[in-house]
């Protein structure tokens, strides 16, 4: 059993009931304080790059990734089940069904010229010959999010074109489907191409749909007529989810903290996001099963959110109304290592008063929470919408504040960023997500340290207590807020 110690800081000492004290038998563990300050003085870059070397090692061991439904995604469980166990935590691995897709052909010919192009995860399948149409793209300045972006056009066995960004690509796709379209396909909305995407589940799914770069857009958009042939396969598997909860502490004002276990097929998933499950871990760790707290800590490991939030859906699903109501927040934690570092917080308030809304009430203090604990550490900390791309959704679509810290993914760095905290201007901040380059060589170990100290904080603060300047709404409050919401 692994002993933490924790110097110059008050520890709480858990011995072994039934156990006496002798040179054969291993020392009692000691946990650290309970609280923000002593949780995030406990939770060490070198712990932290510890389970990082664990999870890259289970990838190398199994095809190099450790994605939902292959033996690299068990094992990975299997690891953070044991480490749990180790620190007295009782440990559930509820199962739950999901679809894996597999791409085999993806062409797009614009009169006999290819353009590279990516199937979206659920995409439905051509046929081998594929679908040649006309091209109709959004007009400018529209984002295809609703029918009437299209007002005047026709889509009629169509393929829509329509640019990345402000909703979901599978709600972009739903919409070109009901006026008619027979494919559609997604430009990004920054320089390079559109490495990966998801239209949500294999249900949402209703035509073929493919990504192209920023680029290439402007040509597709110019073709009078293309050849799109995704020839896609979609089945049902098994996953499963991580879940751990204090014994100790308030069942009516849970504070739940999670992070997605699992990577992408393409490569091992260190920083997306082996990061957000250390930090997550190490926290569990050193707070232990039974620490002396006012409310309930639930530690959620999640599985297929590459899949599209399936393990924190299917969670969220299964919640009972008087189990939603007595969860007090949800603390998300999806890549805090990127190799370009950001230091981000989801934008609870809307402050900036652009792209997605402010989250449910309570997701401002959150937002304020991790900005000063940064702010303690000199960095100034930017705002990050709830765009729906991590496992913070299914609790902000039924009224639970949630918040947490991110370093950023395939979004561009500005020029104001890098000078405020390092690192390269109009570069993306981690050009090695969903590749095999997420590895621990490339993370940004600073920005590990100084994230994963800050998700240690704010769920020890959370742990002490829900109320104060930086709380959520308790009580009749909460209900009248989620009611409204």
């Amino acid at each position: 059993m692994r002993i933490s110690l924790l110097a110059g800081s008050a520890v709480t000492v858990l011995i072994l009931a039934g156990c006496s004290s002798t040179s054969d038998e291993e020392p009692a563990r000691v946990f650290a304080t309970p609280d923000g300050p002593g949780l995030s003085a406990a939770v060490t870059e070198e712990a932290l790059v510890g389970h990082l070397e664990q999870l890259e090692s289970i990838a190398a061991d199994h095809d190099g990734n450790r994605a939902a439904g292959t033996a690299g995604y068990d094992a990975s469980v299997d690891y953070v089940v044991s480490q749990l166990e180790s620190a007295g935590f009782e440990v559930t691995t509820p199962e739950f069904e999901f679809e894996t897709f597999e791409a085999q052909t993806q062409t797009l010919s614009l009169a006999g010229t290819e353009i590279p192009v990516i199937a979206l995860s659920y995409s439905p399948t051509t046929t081998a010959e594929g679908i040649t149409a006309r091209v109709v793209g959004a007009p400018a300045g529209a984002d295809g999010c609703e029918a009437a972006d299209y007002t005047g056009l026709d889509l009629a066995g169509a393929v829509a074109v329509v640019p990345r960004g402000v909703c979901p690509f599978g709600v972009k796709q739903t919409v070109a489907a009901e006026l008619g379209a027979a494919a559609a396909i997604i430009v990004n909305n920054e320089p390079g191409p559109l490495d990966s995407g998801t239209l949500g589940d294999a249900d949402t799914a209703r035509i073929p749909t493919g990504g192209v770069s920023q680029e290439d857009g402007a040509a597709v958009l110019a073709a009078p007529e293309v050849t799109l042939t995704l020839v896609t396969e979609t089945e049902t598997t098994t996953s499963r989810n991580i879940i751990a909860q204090t014994t100790t502490g308030s069942t009516e004002n849970v504070v739940v903290t999670g992070a997605h276990l699992d990577s992408v097929p393409e490569g091992p998933g260190i920083n997306d996001n082996g990061t957000g499950t250390a930090a997550v871990l190490e926290t569990a760790l050193q707070m232990g099963s039974a620490p002396e707290i006012t409310n309930a800590v639930r530690f959620a490991f999640w599985g297929a959110e590459e899949n599209g939030l399936v393990g924190s859906t299917k969670y969220v699903e299964g919640l009972s109304d008087e189990d939603k109501r007595n969860i007090a927040l949800y603390l998300n934690f999806d890549m805090i290592g990127s190799h370009n570092a950001g230091y981000l917080a989801y934008d609870g308030d809307d402050s900036d008063q652009v792209g997605e809304p402010a989250g449910p009430a309570g997701s401002d203090a959150i937002e304020r929470t991790f900005v000063e604990r940064l702010a303690e550490e000199g960095v100034a900390v930017d705002g990050t919408d709830f765009d729906g791309r991590s496992d913070y959704g299914p609790f902000i679509e039924v009224g639970i504040p949630a918040g947490g810290v991110f370093s950023g993914a395939d979004e561009n760095k500005t020029a104001a960023q890098a000078e405020k905290w390092g690192g390269t201007a109009d570069q993306t901040f981690d050009e090695n997500y969903h590749t095999d380059q997420d590895t621990l060589a490339n993370v940004d170990r600073a920005a590990l340290a100084k994230n994963g100290a800050a998700v240690a904080y704010g769920i020890g603060v959370y742990a002490q207590s829900v109320e104060g300047p930086n709380g959520v709404p308790v009580g009749a409050e909460r209900e009248a807020a989620r009611a409204e919401g």
